[in-house]
C-alpha cells in the first residue's frame, strides 16, 4: 500500500497560504536542511571512507548552521515552542553539567557532557521544531535506516569479522561492534517493515531484501541482547501491522520467518550454543569467554557506584575508571545513574516516557486514523522504541545520538498531527465564509 499526497491549490486565505507560525520562511527550511545533512554524516560517516574529510568537521558545521539558524529565526514572534520531551533532555543535560565538577576525571566528564551528550539534546531539539511534514520525517527516517541496512549488506559481503568471527560494521562509530550493530538493526527493522509497505515495484522487492540482510546480520553478530530486542521488535510488528492491521500474510510470513531461523540455529552448532548461553551461561561452544558472568559483575558494580553516588556520580563518561578496568557497564540505566546519580536516570527515563506519550497523542489525532502512511509510521517509531527500552538494558548508549532521534520523532510528530488538525479547521472555517447577504439565516445559526 501506498499513501497518495494531493497538494491543495492555496486560495487566498486559506491555510495553505497562511506562513506557519514557527516562521518557517527564513528559517525551518535551513534548518531542516542541516538536520538532514547532520543525520546523513551521522550515520553513513563518509570520512571513514574518503579519508582527508576527517579533518573537516562537517556534521559539527551542519549541526552548527541548524541552531544559529534556529536561534535567529526564534527572533521577534517566531518563538520556539520546546516539547516537553526536549524539556526534559535540557534538565538532563544540566545535571550532567552539575555532575562534572564532582567527576573523578574532570576532563573526561566535561568531553562527555559537552562533546558527546549535547549533541543527542540539539538533535532532538532540532527534528522536534524543524520537521512539519510526513515528506520530511520519512527522509530521515530513510537516511536512518538505509545506512543499517548499507552497511549490513556491505559487511556481510565482505565477511568483515572480528578476531572471534562476529559480524562488525565496515565502517567506525555506531555501527562497528557487533552489539551496537545489532540494536541497531533491531530498532531500524520496523522502520524498514513501514517503508516496505508503502513501497511499489522494485522498491517492494528492495525493502523485502534489507529485511532479508537485516534478520542474517542479527545471526551474524552474535549478539545476544541484539536477538533479544530483535525478537521483541518483531513481535511488535506482527501485533502492529499483522494482528491489528488485519494484514495476515505478516502474520504468516513472520511465522515462516521464524521456523526458518530456529532451523538455521539449530544447523548452526556455535549459534545455538551463544543463544543457548543466555539461560546457561558459560556454554561450551558458546564462545562466550566469560563474558556475561563479567557483564553481571559489571551490573552490580554499577548498582554498587550508583548507592555511593546518589546525586551526581562518578562523572559522565567516569565509570570505567572506578577500578580501572576501562569496562562500560553495557547497561545504559544503571551506568546513567552510575556516572551522574539517580536524577539523571530518572530525567533520562522521563525523557523515554514523554516519547510514549507523544507516540499515544498521535494515536489519538484525525491524522493517525485518516493517514496510511503516518499511521504505519507511527507504529514503527512505537516498535523501535520498544525495542531500543531492551537493548539499552544491555549496552551503554547514553551518549550514543539515535535514541535520540528517535525522541525528537515522536515530537515532530505530534507537530504534524496538531499542524493538520490546524489546517483542517482553518479549510473549514474558510469553506464556512460566503459573500455578504448570501448566507441563509438558519445555516448561520446551525454552524454556531
Amino acid at each position: 500500500m501506498q499513501a497518495t499526497w494531493i497538494e491543495e491549490k492555496a486560495r487566498p486565505g486559506s491555510a495553505a497560504t497562511k506562513p506557519r507560525s514557527l516562521g518557517e520562511k527564513g528559517r525551518r527550511p535551513l534548518v531542516y536542511g542541516a538536520l538532514v545533512a547532520f543525520s546523513a554524516l551521522y550515520y553513513y560517516r563518509p570520512e571513514d571512507f574518503i579519508p582527508w574529510l576527517g579533518y573537516v568537521p562537517m556534521a559539527k558545521i551542519a549541526a552548527i548552521i541548524g541552531v544559529i539558524a534556529l536561534i535567529g529565526g526564534a527572533s521577534g514572534r517566531n518563538k520556539i515552542k520546546v516539547p516537553t520531551a526536549v524539556k526534559v533532555l535540557l534538565l538532563l543535560l544540566l545535571q550532567m553539567s552539575l555532575a562534572i565538577p564532582f567527576a573523578i576525571w574532570r576532563g573526561g566528564a566535561f568531553a562527555t557532557v559537552f562533546d558527546k551528550f549535547s549533541k543527542g539534546v540539539i538533535v532532538a531539539l532540532l527534528v522536534s521544531t524543524a520537521v512539519v511534514t510526513v515528506k520530511e520525517l520519512r527522509k530521515l527516517l530513510w537516511i536512518q535506516v538505509s545506512a543499517v541496512a548499507l552497511v549490513t549488506f556491505v559487511s556481510i559481503v565482505l565477511r568483515h569479522h572480528d578476531v572471534d568471527g562476529r559480524l562488525t560494521g565496515v565502517q567506525y562509530g555506531i555501527l562497528e561492534n557487533p552489539n551496537d550493530l545489532a540494536i541497531n538493526i533491531a530498532i531500524s527493522f520496523p522502520i524498514v517493515v513501514a517503508f516496505l509497505l508503502g513501497a511499489r515495484g522494485w522498491r517492494k522487492a528492495i525493502w523485502g531484501a534489507a529485511i532479508g540482510v537485516m534478520c542474517l546480520g542479527i545471526v551474524l553478530t552474535y549478539s545476544r541482547s541484539g536477538l533479544l530486542a530483535f525478537l521483541l521488535t518483531v513481535a511488535a510488528c506482527v501485533w502492529k501491522y499483522g494482528i491489528k492491521g488485519k494484514r495476515h500474510y505478516i502474520v504468516a510470513v513472520a511465522g515462516g520467518t521464524l521456523v526458518l531461523g530456529m532451523a538455521l540455529a539449530l544447523s548452526m552448532g556455535s549459534y545455538r550454543a551463544r543463544v543457548e548461553s543466555i539461560f546457561l551461561g558459560n556454554v561450551a561452544g558458546s564462545n562466550d569467554k566469560g563474558s556475561l558472568e563479567a557483564r553481571k559483575q559489571l551490573l552490580k558494580k554499577s548498582v554498587l557506584v550508583a548507592v555511593q553516588h546518589p546525586i551526581f556520580g562518578v562523572g559522565p563518561g567516569c565509570f570505567p575508571l572506578v577500578d580501572q578496568g576501562w569496562r562500560v557497564a553495557h547497561n545504559s540505566y544503571t551506568e546513567l545513574a552510575a556516572e551522574a546519580g539517580f536524577p539523571a536516570l530518572i530525567l533520562f527515563l522521563l525523557a523515554i516516557g514523554a516519547a510514549f506519550k507523544n507516540l499515544s497523542k498521535v494515536r489519538a489525532s484525525e491524522k493517525y486514523n485518516h493517514d496510511v502512511e503516518f499511521r504505519v509510521i507511527t507504529q514503527a517509531v512505537w516498535a523501535a522504541l520498544v525495542a531500543y527500552l531492551l537493548g539499552s538494558a544491555f549496552a551503554s548508549t547514553e551518549y550514543n545520538l539515535y535514541p535520540y532521534f528517535m525522541v525528537g520523532y515522536t515530537c515532530a510528530m505530534v507537530r504534524i498531527a496538531a499542524h493538520s488538525r490546524a489546517e483542517q479547521a482553518e479549510g473549514n472555517r474558510s469553506l464556512n465564509k460566503t459573500p455578504y447577504g448570501s448566507a441563509r439565516k438558519p445555516q448561520i445559526i446551525w454552524n454556531r
